[in-house]
């Protein structure tokens, strides 16, 4: 098993899906999981630290957790089935339960688990980006961003 970090959610082009995205603690490998746009949000507001007016299911699961006096220590996200995955919740009390994993990473963000990752599922879906490349992409990204700012419909020959 790999610790895995969250980096974000992101949309897929084309299709528009949201996916959220981790890396290795100690490695270069990333771990796309497509998600559905419910649990898009819940990672997002997470990370971000935003809070809503009244509880969102996974912020309801750490309130129910933290009332019954039981930790969630570890997502292990243990299988990819037919472009599926699959995960495991471990409890402080030693129990575990299969979640999905959009819904364990929710979770883990929410309660400080630490997340997992099988060193099969990274083998087989796992894609390497060395570090210099991931800083090259960003500046990629940047200077287009800067582009998009500066262009005008007359810069394609047109008028608006």
């Amino acid at each position: 098993m790999r610790q895995m970090e969250v980096v974000g959610v992101r949309v897929e082009m084309p299709t528009n899906n949201p996916i959220v995205l981790l890396k290795e603690t100690d490695g270069e490998r990333y771990l796309p999981i497509w998600i559905g746009p419910n649990e898009a949000t819940a990672i997002a507001f997470a990370q971000q630290g935003m809070v809503p007016q009244r509880p969102l299911t996974h912020d309801l699961m750490r309130d129910v957790l933290e009332a019954l006096e039981i930790r969630l220590t570890t997502v292990n996200i243990t299988a990819l089935r037919d472009g599926i995955f699959f995960a495991d919740l471990i409890f402080s009390n030693g129990r575990e339960v299969s979640a999905r994993p959009s819904d364990s990473i929710a979770l883990a963000l929410r309660t400080g688990a630490v997340i997992f990752v099988s060193d099969e599922i990274l083998d087989e879906a796992g894609v390497a980006i060395p570090d210099e490349q991931e800083h090259v992409q960003e500046d990629e990204v940047e200077r287009f961003r800067e582009f998009l700012d500066t262009i005008t419909p007359e810069d394609f020959g047109r008028s608006t």
